[in-house]
């Protein structure tokens, strides 16, 4: 039936909704393009936060390129300078096209499955009386451009209050310190938890390179590796190491100097609990510890040892040890990242070392994948109005703040350790106190040793953490996830592989249950 066979007053009804039916349709075309010019700006916005934040750091490491060059493409025959820059070349070729392809293969992903929701909300636009038209489409993703742009940088700044260690508040006591160290004891975050003072202490040390606060992620959500020891009652510490920027101590420090402070703290806390303590490392703290403890410095006082997705033999890396075959093993110096202060210390620069990391990972941290994957964590929501999660917040606060720069002497013992295997016969590639460290000491002391690894780690893979296990009975404990997932996700007590619990098929023990099962018992 059209208009002119319908009765008169409904013929009259419907030609007056006519001209309010074009308005509400031009408002909507009005707003959808003020909606697409918003959309377009905010885009253009993240996408640009995201190169900045990936080009800075390639930028110093340009400087320190051309600083050490200048020194030494001089002393260089000229036909090992065209075959080290032509291999320098052709390697960032091949990282280019890797980012590319796979930037290009993230836009994808976003976008192609949207080509189809795209003709859905046209089609409905049909049903005026339907809420999944293309104006609500238009403006559902204009939130979406604006919350990775600007909301969440803003979300991330914010969370600093609750994300880390702030132990200028309650629930921190110093305990000792050097000139390059704090000891603190941590305290548990409920009032209903009392510390067993006869309980078995346990230090944590923290990586130069992630920091410390890593390790206290959300403590107020119950999300810290720290804390979930200390929240158990077991007389909890963390070593801290001092503003490197400040410090020079701190800059000038030696893996000699490193050694002696952790023994000076375990004296510190053997007299407290008149306990044996237990060495706990987290990533390439893991590694020191182990130095530390192999260097026979801790005798007295240590006598079990947790590592946690640690690099202990550095070459069993397949990413990192894959990209460091293809660089010519002239670029392959720590001097390349290395700056000098002001008062003539040399550090590394903790912006490259990330930015090295990221390099690496080039297929999954370039740019614009790692901009697409924040706006696919928006646009999953299904909403209009994007939330952002404390716990990607502070992961972010984490990438994005935690950027130190680390003592030369103490990154060179990694950065040995990635380029020189442990010999057949147990010897490490470094040295402490002018001796050689050899795994057999801890297989000959007998100590318990819980060595933690992440299934899906990129950064330090599985191979990397296990390699002890060819000299030492150490017991393991497998994580899914990635390599901060045990001090983020599993930190959580009512996670399904809480710390303090037995978990998976093989009933592996979380550090904290490894840590309590090694109490004296009443």
């Amino acid at each position: 039936m059209n208009q002119h066979t319908l009765p008169r007053e409904e013929q009259s009804e419907f030609n007056s909704s006519i001209p309010d039916l074009m308005l509400d349709i031009s408002e909507k075309f009005f707003q959808s393009t003020l909606d697409i010019i918003s959309m377009n700006q905010n885009y253009l916005a993240g996408m640009s936060r995201y190169a900045t934040d990936f080009i800075m750091p390639l930028v110093k490491a340009s400087n320190y390129f051309m600083n050490v060059e200048t020194d030494k493409s001089p002393n260089t025959a000229l036909i090992d300078n065209f075959k080290d820059y032509n291999g320098l070349t052709l390697f960032n070729i091949d990282n280019i096209q890797n980012g590319l392809a796979s930037s290009l293969s993230s836009m994808g992903h976003y976008y192609i499955p949207e080509l189809s929701k795209i003709l859905d909300h046209w089609i409905n636009t049909c049903n005026t009386d339907n809420d999944s038209d293309i104006f609500n489409y238009i403006h559902k993703h204009r939130k979406i451009t604006e919350a990775a742009a600007f909301n969440y940088p803003r979300e991330i700044w914010d969370i600093k209050d609750e994300y880390g260690f702030h132990f200028e508040q309650e629930g921190y006591i110093k305990v000792a310190e050097t000139e390059r160290f704090y000891l603190y004891q941590i305290l548990p975050t409920n009032n209903e938890t009392k510390v067993r003072g006869n309980g078995k202490p346990t230090l944590i040390i923290p990586p130069y390179v992630l920091g410390a606060d890593i390790l206290s992620f959300l403590p107020g959500k119950n999300k810290s590796y720290a804390h979930s020891f200390a929240n158990q009652g077991i007389p909890t510490y963390i070593r801290i190491v001092k503003d490197i920027s400040t410090h020079s101590a701190v800059q000038e420090m030696k893996p000699e100097e490193d050694a002696m402070d952790t023994k000076y703290f375990c004296e510190h806390i053997y007299k407290r609990h008149n306990q044996k303590i237990t060495l706990n490392g987290y990533c390439q703290g893991g590694f020191i510890a182990v130095l530390d403890y192999l260097s026979g410095a801790l005798d007295e006082f240590v006598d079990a040892m947790i590592t946690c997705v640690a690099p202990i033999d550095g070459t069993r890396s397949p990413e990192l040890g894959s990209m460091l075959n293809k660089l010519p093993e002239r670029f392959n110096d720590l001097d390349y990242a290395t700056k000098t202060l002001p008062n003539g210390n040399k550090v590394v620069d903790g912006d490259v070392m990330s930015w090295t990391y990221k390099i690496k990972s080039i297929e999954d941290e370039a740019p614009l994948i790692a901009y697409h994957r924040d706006l696919t964590m928006f646009k999953m929501q299904d909403t209009t109005e994007p939330k952002i999660s404390k716990t990607a917040a502070a992961v972010n606060y984490w990438m994005t703040y935690q950027r130190h720069d680390l003592p030369w002497e103490m990154t060179k013992l990694s950065f040995d350790s990635y380029q020189i295997p442990i010999s057949s016969d147990g010897t490490l590639p470094v040295t402490i106190f002018g001796s050689k460290l050899n795994m057999n000491k801890a297989k000959q002391d007998n100590i318990p040793w819980l060595i933690c690894y992440a299934e899906k780690d990129t950064l330090v893979e599985p191979e990397t953490s296990l390699a002890p296990l060819d000299f030492v009975d150490a017991e393991i404990s497998k994580f899914p996830k990635g390599h901060i997932a045990i001090a983020v996700s599993w930190s959580d007590p009512s996670s399904e592989c809480a710390l303090h619990t037995y978990f998976g098929k093989e009933n592996y023990r979380g550090p904290v249950r490894f840590q309590l099962d090694l109490e004296p018992q009443e």
